[in-house]
Formats: structure tokens, C-alpha cells, sequence
């Protein structure tokens, strides 16, 4: 119980002293009635406007009915939109909640297997091959490699669609295209530029953790009673060398949900990195804020189930929390 009280007040101070820090940064960025108003306005128009979005309070004020307003729910109100900041993010959440969830999966489902075949072969070229493609992987900048995907896939051989979310349907209300034909060939691109990243990252840390594991006296033993060799890699061998990759996986989500904005950006993508792109350019100060507290609050939380769950796998952690 102590442990967990120690985890959670480290995150809510983690929130409060980020609150102050966002807030401060992205109001002390230009001005957003230069771009709510016509340059032909008179002064009178200009003050109507800075008086109606607050702007003409001092900093602290706005600071303190900001905090009061996220307290109750209310992140603000869009200076474009002139909608709840807070639901503009949350409508587009779905679609980058999917495209994080796929990019995810894509790298478990590759770099896993190719990270253990590294670790079990690391002197042959496949196993050398491995290592050289994800460090490709982890050179190659993000929008370079979408624009080449739309190029190859989208131009050339005219497979796949390069841009919008195709057809969705609602689960459980919310809604997904992954149901869906056209919605899926839209996800598929996206997902693989944004899984490129995490799949290298996947690869490195699963031939780190079979490399350590596969010397172990228990592989030894397993292999001395004759077991046959699957058996020892999917029960000994990955049982044990997947509690580092879950926990940084666990932790990548969050930067996957939060980051994915170049991704949507290349791709057209309807998520919440497009409408923080949109709010930055039209210096819509409630929406990035709103956006910037929501991903802090999201880190925040993974970081909080992972501790939780090291905690469970290993009581030395909860005994040194303490």
C-alpha cells in the first residue's frame, strides 16, 4: 500500500508541476488575435476580442481559472473551433488510439520473433542481417520513410490508398475502420511507418534479453532432458526474456499515442496529432494545452500500471518502495 501511495503522489506532482510548465510556455507563444480577427479591425474590435478569450487578465489569473476549469473537466474553450477544447481531442482519440494499437502489435508480431532469431544465431548472417535492418529502422526519419511507403505503394503500384481513415464502423460506440476493407487498407500504411521505430527498438531488446536468457542452466537443462527445440524457445526461453520488453512496450504505447504526429501528418491521418498541428499554426492555445495535459496525464498513467506490475512480478520492488 505504501508503494503505490509513494507512485501515485509522484505522479500527481509530475502533473501539477507540468500544468504550470505547459501553461506558462504556450502562452508566452505570439499572439492568437492577430489571427481571429481581420487586419482592417478597429481597436475596439481588437480589445472585444482579447477581453471575450480572457487574454487581457494577467498570467497568474488565467493560470488559476485554467487549473479551476481542469479540476471541474474544462480544459478551455478552442479560440477556431469555439468548442470544448477537451472534445475536439477526444473526438479524434479513436482513430489515433487505433493507429497506436496497430503500430504496436506490427512490432510485437515482427520484432519479437526476428529479436529471438537474432539472439539465438548472432554470429550468422541472418542473425547480422537482423541487427543491420533495425538499425536502418532507427535512422531513417520518420516522414522520409512515409513519404517513400505513399511513393512505392501508393504512386507506383497504385495498392494501397495514402491518405484519410476509409470507412469506419462503430464498436462498442466508438468509431474504427480496422472492420472494415476500406478502412483497413487505409490503416495499413500509416501503421507500418509508425511501427518502424518501435519494431527496431522491439528487435534490439529481444536479442538483448535472449542473448542473456539462452545461457541460463535451466535452457541447459531443458535441452539436456531432450526437449524438443520449439518448446524450449516459446516456454522457457520467452517466458522469461519478455518482462523488459513488456515494460518498455508498456511505455513506448504512451509515446506512440502522443508522438504519432508526423505519421498522421504524412498520412492525412483524422487523429489528434493533425488537430495539434492545425491548433499550433492557428495559435489555438486552449487545444494545445488541453492536448499537452492529456499526454502528460497519459504517460503518467502507463508509468503508474508499469510500476504496479513490476511491483507484482517482483516483491523486492514493493519491499524497497516501501
Amino acid at each position: 500500500m505504501g508503494y503505490v501511495l509513494n507512485r501515485l503522489i509522484q505522479g500527481l506532482t509530475v502533473i501539477a508541476a507540468m500544468a504550470g510548465l505547459v501553461f506558462v510556455g504556450v502562452y508566452a507563444i505570439g499572439n492568437p488575435v492577430d489571427m481571429l480577427i481581420s487586419p482592417e479591425a478597429d481597436q475596439a474590435e481588437i480589445d472585444a476580442t482579447i477581453a471575450r478569450l480572457g487574454l487581457d487578465k494577467p498570467l497568474l489569473e488565467q493560470f488559476l481559472n485554467f487549473v479551476s476549469g481542469v479540476l471541474h473537466g474544462d480544459f478551455g474553450t478552442s479560440f477556431i473551433y469555439n468548442e470544448p477544447a477537451v472534445r475536439l481531442i477526444l473526438d479524434r482519440f479513436p482513430a489515433t488510439l487505433e493507429l497506436a494499437v496497430s503500430a504496436v502489435l506490427i512490432a510485437i508480431l515482427v520484432g519479437i520473433p526476428l529479436g529471438v532469431i537474432a539472439g539465438l544465431i548472432p554470429d550468422k548472417p541472418a542473425g547480422r542481417s537482423i541487427m543491420a535492418v533495425s538499425i536502418l529502422g532507427f535512422s531513417l526519419p520518420t516522414f522520409w520513410v512515409g513519404m517513400m511507403l505513399i511513393m512505392i505503394f501508393s504512386v507506383w503500384l497504385g495498392w494501397l490508398p495514402s491518405t484519410g481513415r476509409g470507412e469506419t464502423v462503430e464498436l462498442f460506440g466508438i468509431p474504427v475502420s480496422f472492420l472494415t476493407a476500406s478502412g483497413l487498407k487505409h490503416l495499413l500504411l500509416p501503421a507500418i511507418n509508425l511501427a518502424l521505430f518501435k519494431t527496431s527498438l522491439v528487435i534490439r531488446l529481444a536479442r538483448a534479453g535472449t542473448r542473456e536468457v539462452v545461457g541460463q542452466d535451466y535452457i541447459k537443462f531443458a535441452r539436456a532432458k531432450g526437449l524438443p527445440e520449439s518448446r524450449v524457445i516459446l516456454v522457457h526461453l520467452l517466458k522469461n526474456m519478455m518482462i523488459p520488453v513488456v515494460t518498455v512496450l508498456g511505455l513506448e504505447f504512451g509515446s506512440v499515442v502522443a508522438f504519432a504526429v508526423v505519421t498522421e501528418t504524412v498520412f492525412a491521418w483524422p487523429g489528434m496529432g493533425r488537430l495539434l498541428i492545425s491548433s499550433i499554426v492557428q495559435l489555438d492555445r486552449p487545444v494545445i494545452v488541453a492536448y499537452l495535459m492529456l499526454t502528460v496525464l497519459l504517460f503518467v498513467i502507463v508509468n503508474f500500471v508499469v510500476d504496479l506490475l513490476y511491483a507484482l512480478l517482483d516483491p523486492r520492488v514493493r519491499r524497497k518502495g516501501a
